[in-house]
C-alpha cells in the first residue's frame, strides 16, 4: 500500500535538518580543530560538499529502488551482491562506532572526569534494554530533541558572541592533509542528511521537492555549524582539542558558568536520543543482512512479543560497549566516519551506474562524491583507518567463507 504524499517542502526541510542537528555538533569540534586549526571553516565546507553529493546520489537511488536497506539494497541492485554486502557491513561498523561516540558524548556532558567510561557503558546497556522492550525514538521525541539541541546551540552562540572577552589558545599549525582529516571528522556531524532522500513516497512533487529540501536543509545546517565553529575558535582556540565537552566550556569561558548546565543537559539529551535511534537503525539493518545470509542467521530472529530484533540489538550493544572501553571520542568519531564514508562511496558509485530515466542529477555530483569520499577516508586518523580496514577485511573474508560453505552444501545465494 503506497504512503500518502502529505509532506511539503517545509516538512522535508525540517525533517532533514532535524536528522542532522544532533549530538555530533556537541562533540566534533575538539578533534576537528586539532586537525584543521584556523582552517576549520574550510574543512566544514568540504564536508558539506561531500555530504550534498552523497545525499543527491541517495535520492536518485531511492527514487528507483523504494525499498528499505539504503545503499545495502541499492548497491546489490546496481553493482552486485558483494558491493551490497560491503555497503551494509560498512554501515554496521560505522554506525556501531557512532553509537560509541554518542555514548561517550553523553558521558562527557553528563558525568565528571573519571566516571565517563562507566557512565557511557551504563547508557548503552540501558538503551539496548529499552529497545528490546520495543521502545524507539518517536517522531514527537525527535522534534523535542531537535528543539532542545537548538536551545543549547543558541545559548552557546549568544554567550560566545556577547559574553566576556576570552583569550583563545594558539591554534596548531596544519597542512592540507589536516584540513581533509578535519573534514572527514566533521562529516560525522552531518549524519542523517540522507533521511530526506528516503522520503520519495511521502512528499508532494518529490522530483522537485527533494532536491530543494536537500539543498535548503544542508545550507541551514552549515550556517548553524559555521557560527558554532566561529564561536569555538574565538573563545577556546586550540584549547578545544583538550576538552570532550567544548560547547559547555565555551559558556564557562565567556563568564556564564550558570548557563553551562543548560548546554550539558541539552547535549546529553541529544546524545541519548541519537544513541536510541542508532541502535534501532543498526538492529534493523543487521536483521535485513542476516535474512539475506550476509550476517549470521542467528541474528535473523524477531522477538514474537515485542516485534524487535532482540538478538541483533543485544549483539550490537555488546560490541558498542567494547568500543567504548577501548576507544576515546576522537577514535570513535574517526572509526565512524571511516565506515560511513565508504558506505556513501558505494552509494555514489551505484548512482553513477544508473542510466536513462533513472538519472535525476548530473554525473559530476557523483564523481565529486566518489573523489570526496576517497579523499576524506584516506586522511582520517591512521589508527581509526587501520582498525576500519581490518574490520572490513574480516567481514569480506567471513562472507567468502560462508559462500564457500553454502556452495559445498548445495545451497545458493548472491
Amino acid at each position: 500500500m503506497p504512503l500518502t504524499r502529505r509532506l511539503t517542502l517545509t516538512d522535508a526541510v525540517a525533517i532533514g535538518a532535524g536528522s542532522m542537528i544532533g549530538a555530533g555538533v556537541f562533540s566534533v569540534w575538539g578533534p576537528a580543530i586539532d586537525a584543521a586549526g584556523p582552517w576549520l571553516l574550510l574543512a566544514l565546507g568540504v564536508a558539506a560538499v561531500v555530504a550534498f553529493c552523497n545525499a543527491t546520489s541517495s535520492a536518485q537511488l531511492a527514487a528507483v529502488h523504494p525499498v528499505s536497506g539504503g545503499t545495502y539494497a541499492y548497491a546489490r541492485a546496481e553493482i552486485g551482491p558483494w558491493s551490497g554486502f560491503a555497503a551494509g557491513w560498512c554501515f554496521v561498523i560505522g554506525k556501531t562506532a557512532s553509537c560509541a561516540a554518542m555514548a561517550l558524548t553523553f558521558a562527557a556532558y553528563a558525568a565528571p572526569e573519571g566516571w565517563q567510561v562507566p557512565v557511557a557503558v551504563i547508557a548503552v546497556t540501558a538503551l539496548v534494554t529499552v529497545n528490546c522492550f520495543g521502545v524507539t525514538r518517536t517522531a514527537l521525541l525527535t522534534r523535542i530533541l531537535v528543539v532542545a539541541s537548538l536551545i543549547g546551540l543558541a545559548v552557546v552562540m549568544a554567550t560566545g558572541f556577547t559574553g566576556a572577552d576570552a583569550v583563545p589558545a594558539p591554534l596548531p599549525d596544519v597542512s592540507a592533509y589536516g584540513v581533509l582529516q578535519a573534514a572527514g571528522l566533521l562529516f560525522f556531524a552531518f549524519a542523517g542528511y540522507a533521511r530526506i532522500a528516503t522520503m520519495g513516497e511521502e512528499v508532494r512533487d518529490p522530483a522537485r521537492t527533494i532536491p530543494r529540501a536537500i539543498t535548503i536543509a544542508l545550507i541551514g545546517v552549515v550556517v548553524v555549524y559555521a557560527l558554532i565553529g566561529v564561536v569555538v575558535l574565538l573563545v577556546l582556540g586550540g584549547d578545544a582539542a583538550a576538552t570532550s565537552a567544548p560547547l559547555a566550556e565555551v559558556v564557562r569561558a565567556t563568564g556564564h558558568p550558570a548557563l553551562a548546565p543548560v548546554v550539558r543537559v541539552t547535549a546529553a539529551a541529544a546524545a541519548l536520543g541519537a544513541l536510541l535511534a542508532l541502535i534501532t537503525g543498526i538492529g534493523r539493518t543487521s536483521l535485513a543482512m542476516a535474512r539475506e545470509g550476509d550476517l549470521p542467521r542467528f541474528l535473523a530472529v524477531v522477538d514474537p512479543r515485542r516485534h524487535v530484533p532482540r538478538r541483533a540489538e543485544i549483539t550490537i550493544g555488546v560490541v558498542v560497549i567494547a568500543v567504548v572501553l577501548v576507544a576515546d571520542l576522537r577514535g570513535a568519531i574517526g572509526f565512524s566516519s571511516f565506515g560511513v564514508l565508504l558506505y556513501y562511496l558505494l552509494a555514489n558509485a551505484s548512482a553513477l551506474r544508473q542510466r536513462g530515466d533513472a538519472r535525476r542529477y548530473p554525473r559530476v555530483l557523483q564523481v565529486i562524491g566518489v573523489i570526496g569520499c576517497v579523499a576524506l577516508v584516506s586522511t582520517l586518523p591512521p589508527l581509526a583507518s587501520l582498525i576500519g580496514v581490518g574490520v572490513l577485511l574480516v567481514g569480506l573474508a567471513g562472507r567468502f567463507v560462508a559462500l564457500r560453505l553454502r556452495a559445498g552444501s548445495g545451497s545458493t545465494t548472491g
